[in-house]
Formats: C-alpha cells, sequence, structure tokens
C-alpha cells in the first residue's frame, strides 16, 4: 500500500487507505503521490472550483476516458462546478474544407461528444463553460485572493495568481480534476509565501508602452519558470487594475507563460501583493533583466519564420489567444472599422476570427447594433480554441497569421503586432 511522505490528516488517510470506496481512492492517491514528487508537506482545501485543461476529445486519451466513466459509475463529481479550455472546432463561423472536418470529426476529436458528456456527468458548470478565460466575470469561474486553487492551462493560472491574487501551482491535465474530485491540493510552489517571492526583478526603459505579447514573450524567455518583479510597467498603466490593465496583463501573461514558464509574476504599485508587500517580496540576489526598447526589437526578430512559403498571402487571422474579453471585442471592432475606412475597404481582405469565451460572445451578440457591425467587416465572432484547429495537419500548414503569442509558439502561426495584424486584413498592407 502506497504511504505518502507528507502529512495527511486522520480523514485523508481513511480516504487513501479506500474508507470511501476505490475511485476516490485512485484520485487521492494521485493527488497524494503528486504532492509527494514535489515536496509538498500536506494537502490543503480548495476554496474555489478547478478550470480544466483537457476540453478535447481525442481517442487517444483512452485511458482518461475509461477514468473518467469510473468516477461516473463511483458518483463522484467536483463539489463546486468547473470550467474548461475552449471547443476544438466552431465550423458554423471557422469554416473548413471536406476533408479538413473529416480529420476534425471522425480522427482528431472523434470522442468529443462523449468526452463533453462525461465532463457533466462530474461537475462542468454548463454548456457554455469553454473558455482559457474562466475569469471573465460573464464566465463566473473568478477566485478571491488568497483562494487555493488547482487550476491547468498555463494562461488561466498565472492571470489567477498575478492578478487575482490566488493560489494555484501549474497543474497538469487530469490531475487538476483529481484535486477537485477529493477537494484538496498539494501545498507546495505558489500556494506557499516562500514559493511566490521573486528571484528576478525586470527593469522596464522602454520609450512606450511595449506590446503585451511581446513584452510578456521577453519576460518569459529570460526567466523560464522563476517569479518575475516588473518594475516601471505601473508608468504606462497606472496603479489601479482597471479593465485596459487587466486585459493588458492577461495578454502579457499568456505570452510568459507560453514563451516560458510563467504561473506568477508581480507588477511593482498594481498587481495585488506586489501593492501591499513591495519590494519585500524580492529575495536577496535576486537576478536583473532590463528591457528596453532594443530588447524588444531583438526578441521580436528572432522569432521563426515557420511557413513554407514566407510571402504567402495569409488564409486566416485569429485575434484572441487567450480569448478577449468584452472590452478587447468591442475595441477590435472599432479598430476594425476605423481601419477599413481608411483603406476605403468595407470588408476585410484576410478572413479574420476574433474569438472569446461562450459567455461574452452570448453578451456581445445581445448588442444588435454591436453584432450588425461586426458581421458588416465580414469578421466572424468565435469561441473556438485557435490552437486547437491549428493542430489539425491540414489547417497547420495553412499561412495563418496572428497578434497571439502563445498561438505563435504552439504552431506555425505568424506573429504581428496589432498595428501590422489590422493592415494586413484591412487590405492596407499585404
Amino acid at each position: 500500500m502506497y504511504s505518502p511522505t507528507m502529512r495527511l490528516t486522520d480523514e485523508e488517510r481513511i480516504t487513501l487507505e479506500g474508507g470511501r470506496g476505490d475511485a476516490l481512492r485512485k484520485a487521492m492517491e494521485s493527488v497524494a503521490r503528486f504532492g509527494d514528487v514535489f515536496g509538498a508537506d500536506r494537502l490543503v482545501d480548495l476554496d474555489h472550483g478547478v478550470h480544466l485543461v483537457t476540453s478535447f476529445g481525442i481517442p487517444l486519451l483512452g485511458p482518461v476516458f475509461d477514468m473518467m466513466d469510473e468516477l461516473i459509475a463511483a458518483g463522484l463529481r467536483t463539489p463546486e462546478p468547473f470550467t474548461v479550455d475552449p471547443r476544438p472546432c466552431d465550423f458554423a463561423n471557422v469554416p473548413v474544407g471536406p476533408i479538413e472536418k473529416l480529420i476534425f470529426t471522425k480522427v482528431m476529436y472523434a470522442k468529443q461528444k462523449d468526452y463533453e458528456a462525461q465532463l457533466r456527468e462530474v461537475g462542468l458548470k454548463d454548456g457554455k463553460a469553454f473558455t482559457c478565460a474562466c475569469y471573465f466575470d460573464e464566465v463566473g469561474n473568478v477566485p478571491k485572493r488568497g483562494d487555493t486553487l488547482a487550476w491547468a492551462e498555463s494562461s488561466a493560472v498565472v492571470y489567477a495568481n498575478s492578478v487575482l491574487g490566488a493560489r494555484s501551482n501549474r497543474n497538469s491535465g487530469v490531475l487538476e480534476l483529481m484535486c477537485g474530485i477529493v477537494g484538496k491540493a498539494p501545498r507546495f510552489g505558489f500556494l506557499t509565501d516562500e514559493g511566490r517571492e521573486a528571484t528576478w526583478t525586470v527593469e522596464l526603459r522602454t520609450t512606450a508602452l511595449p506590446e503585451a505579447q511581446l513584452l510578456g514573450s521577453a519576460i518569459g524567455m529570460k526567466v523560464v519558470e522563476d517569479v518575475p518583479y516588473i518594475r516601471g510597467l505601473d508608468r504606462y498603466l497606472g496603479t489601479e487594475l482597471d479593465d485596459r490593465a487587466k486585459d493588458y496583463l492577461k495578454d502579457m501573461g499568456a505570452a510568459s507563460a507560453s514563451n516560458g514558464a510563467v504561473g506568477l509574476y508581480h507588477v511593482d504599485g498594481l498587481t495585488p501583493e506586489a501593492k501591499d508587500l513591495g519590494e519585500s517580496l524580492v529575495r536577496a540576489g535576486a537576478k536583473v533583466y532590463v528591457i528596453d526598447d532594443a530588447e524588444i526589437g531583438r526578441v521580436k526578430a528572432g522569432y521563426p519564420m515557420m511557413w513554407k512559403d514566407a510571402d504567402a498571402r495569409p488564409s486566416r487571422c485569429f485575434i484572441g489567444c487567450p480569448h478577449l474579453s468584452r472590452a478587447q471585442l468591442y475595441g477590435w471592432l472599432d479598430r476594425l472599422e476605423a481601419s477599413l475606412k481608411a483603406s476605403g475597404r468595407k470588408r476585410v481582405a484576410v478572413p479574420t476570427v476574433l474569438t472569446t469565451a461562450p459567455d461574452v460572445a452570448e453578451a456581445f451578440r445581445s448588442d444588435a447594433r454591436a453584432a450588425a457591425r461586426l458581421e458588416a467587416t465580414g469578421a466572424a465572432l468565435s469561441s473556438i480554441c485557435p490552437l486547437m484547429y491549428m493542430n489539425n495537419p491540414l489547417c497547420g500548414k495553412k499561412p495563418v497569421i496572428t497578434n497571439s503569442n502563445k498561438l505563435r509558439t504552439y504552431t506555425k502561426a505568424r506573429y504581428y503586432t496589432d498595428a501590422d495584424i489590422l493592415a494586413i486584413v484591412t487590405g492596407g498592407r499585404s
């Protein structure tokens, strides 16, 4: 019988020894073994619902589907409803050819319908709970500062830790569900005070606010999985977490998490812990990384060109990875209209998809005038996961452009700044 090195309560030990059923025993053992690997001293109760990264019904995940059946048969589900990453397909708003559709539905995601049924049985919030930005108010999976979480999805974890001040490690897929089932997480890493201390200071010395995706990329590639304390960003974003600041930090954090492995950052004078604790968060001997205009340029110039034909005409543009907030949706609508007018066009020259959470999309579409304006531009609104779309080998070969450093990192999509994206999709430049 497995005997963990961490300290367990009597109740936890009863569960681990099978006193509450074999399925729950397996879930508890998974969580405890995970904690032992990372030196956890004990388990702590979760304060909020989990967020799952595995939203896709890939047939190769047979053991996961079997595990889900076992949980369902035992009547187990998470105490709090959970959310999950975006769906991989949206043929209505992101159309594909017949062969591509066949690959999606019969090969890559052939188990999608069955898997979603399993998710509902074990605690999925509802049929709209598919987004990488579960922390949007419209979605409702919004933890409070100090809440202990067990989330997966790198962009959600870094946002929860940094912007909301909650506490979650970067859990792997399925492990977060096991934590949700038992209602506990191993105490180590970002769940501890010492694990949230910064081992890097980032000195921002640019002459203007950098593109969030580029700043996050630079930080992620430099500090990798360490915790940075960022000085100078509050000069541009202010000291209040308003919508503009939260949207910027969302995108910056996603880039730092995908271009590196950042799970927590502090912004001097802005993020919750930095406002309260300031420089005391920085460990003695912390490394220093200076980011100026030249460094931002160097990072951007270092991105590889993955297209077979560098001069190919883009076949599609994805905006929103991670998903766009409602404010960002309206902002992109305004910019698309203005740029189309300036270029003398009525509709986008490149098929353009704005992606957001289903709940946010529903709220946006309820604004009939805004929905009509977006339709008039020719751009589409979807809740798809662009990364999952690009994982189709046929779609992945296409010349796709994006303003997302996460999508660029994981696929062959080509990164452009927001301004360049506008110029390309509205026909102002090729």
